[in-house]
């Protein structure tokens, strides 16, 4: 656990007035406690934790259950109107903006999205539903992605639409 605050840290470029960092840190302390086995000793370390979740839900906005399972170094670059899913996966080096919504697609119909490594989804985009997001993808703002998006794509409207991403040019 240490070694990922660390991480987290270095992420955040050492910002203690970064609100993602909060909420990682909380997130971090939620995964650990899973880790104590005697069921007495875990009770308090789990109220502590409801209590810490709660105050970084009202004072950032940002509500990630310690359920996601996330990859490194996610920013979560500003802060309001976050809601994660408990079933989202998150891969390496993710970026949330603020406003955005990772989630079910229908109360009491399980599946929510994996997102893979190196996406980008920007500010008020809404993920819903059992789908799968590639690698290296850019949402839109407030795009509504409600299919699958291959690697390398990029997902731009309402509903969705994706195109393929066009990588910069090398310069030679």
């Amino acid at each position: 656990m240490f070694e990922l605050l660390k991480e987290d840290w270095r992420t955040y470029e050492g910002d203690i007035c970064r609100q993602g960092l909060w909420v990682m840190w909380v997130y971090r302390f939620g995964r650990w406690r899973y880790s104590i086995k005697q069921r007495w000793l875990r009770l308090p370390l789990s109220l502590m934790y409801r209590i810490l979740k709660l105050l970084s839900q009202i004072l950032t906005g940002i509500d990630l259950p310690c359920e996601v399972q996330i990859g490194r170094r996610l920013v979560i670059e500003h802060f309001g109107g976050i809601i994660i899913s408990g079933d989202t996966v998150l891969g390496d080096d993710v970026v949330i903006r603020n406003g955005v919504t990772i989630g079910l697609k229908h109360t009491g119909i399980a599946g929510a999205p994996v997102i893979g490594n190196r996406v980008d989804i920007g500010t008020g985009a809404k993920i819903l539903g059992n789908i799968t997001i590639g690698d290296d993808v850019a949402i839109g703002a407030n795009a509504v992605v409600l299919q699958d998006v291959p690697p390398n794509s990029i997902a731009v409207g309402v509903p969705a639409v994706i195109k393929p991403r066009k990588l910069a040019a090398t310069q030679g």
